[in-house]
């Protein structure tokens, strides 16, 4: 699409797919504060990691539910 703007691959930030103790961290931007911080404003309650949400098996289910691309 023109005009659209682009993402450097390497200047996404890289999260961990299982973390240690995801509770400690606002995972709602690219920030990723402390949870007693939450320094960017997004809110005011940290946003959760997809584990937290979904289990330890949440990339599979992501990955399962990828639309498939039509030719």
């Amino acid at each position: 699409m023109p005009g659209a703007p682009t993402r450097d691959p390497e200047s996404v930030a890289k999260l961990p797919i299982i973390p240690k103790h995801p509770e400690r961290v606002c995972w709602g931007c690219d920030k990723l504060c402390p949870a007693d911080s939450l320094a960017c404003g997004n809110g005011t309650i940290r946003t959760q990691h997809p584990v937290e949400l979904f289990g330890e098996d949440w990339l599979e289910w992501e990955l399962d539910n990828r639309p498939v691309p039509s030719l």
